[in-house]
């Protein structure tokens, strides 16, 4: 990808243009991991952007290229959609001139309804169309499979409520990425074969739900690392 390009003309010659990377998504790529029920009632998620796979994809530029200075935009917001994502693209992506784009929708997308999934394509064609209208180049990162079991931690009945709700959904979102032409970074897939091969994929995600752990948040940006190096 080009984006490798830019970082190696950066390394040769620390005035050539700056580099940006933009992320955009929702809670995964905000960095939220747990949930649990305030005392007040309310559902709450533990936020922890610096151990989200945005901050390892980062903190593995620093590891390679550690001379190259590179901007990193985080712009995953916890609930967000594809739709939502759209409205705010100017604002929280393009504004930053990013040189790649990485999108991830699809699990808020998927719960609400099939009905709405005519509306998340369009969103994501939005999506990728004003990307490479300003120039960016764009990953479209495939999400984690959500759960596929009710997990034994969730014991709190509000929690276990939106985990009975899940188990019934999954979405990747992979034919708009091959109408728009976008790089695909297949996690989902991968999630798919670690199922496939006897592993308890619902045991790696945080909240039993749709976060991934953080040790898997390294899988998500070795993933990515391995995109852009094709």
């Amino acid at each position: 990808m080009n984006i490798l390009k830019k970082i190696r003309a950066k390394q040769a010659d620390l005035f050539a243009p700056p580099v940006a990377i933009a992320f955009l998504g929702d809670s995964v790529t905000q960095g939220c991991f747990e949930v649990y029920l305030t005392s007040e009632g309310a559902v709450q998620t533990v936020f922890e952007p610096e151990s989200g796979y945005a901050a390892d994809v980062r903190k593995l530029f620093a590891l390679l290229y550690p001379g190259v200075p590179v901007q990193f935009i985080n712009a995953g917001i916890s609930g967000d959609n594809a739709p939502s994502g759209l409205q705010r693209l100017e604002r929280d992506v393009l504004a930053y001139h990013p040189d790649l784009t990485v999108v991830c929708f699809g699990l808020n997308d998927a719960c609400r309804g099939d009905e709405t999934q005519e509306e998340y394509a369009s969103a994501l064609d939005g999506i990728f169309t004003k990307l490479k209208e300003a120039g960016s180049e764009i990953i479209f990162m495939t999400p984690n499979m959500m759960n596929t079991r009710l997990s034994e931690k969730l014991t709190v009945p509000e929690i276990r409520a939106v985990a009975e709700d899940t188990l019934k959904i999954q979405l990747d979102g992979r034919e708009v990425c091959t109408r728009q032409g976008a790089a695909v970074c297949d996690c989902y897939a991968k999630w798919k074969l670690l199922s496939q091969n006897g592993v308890d994929t619902t045991a790696l995600l945080a909240n039993g739900i749709n976060h991934p752990s953080r040790e898997m948040a390294w899988m998500f940006a070795y993933s990515l690392l391995e995109t852009m190096m094709r």
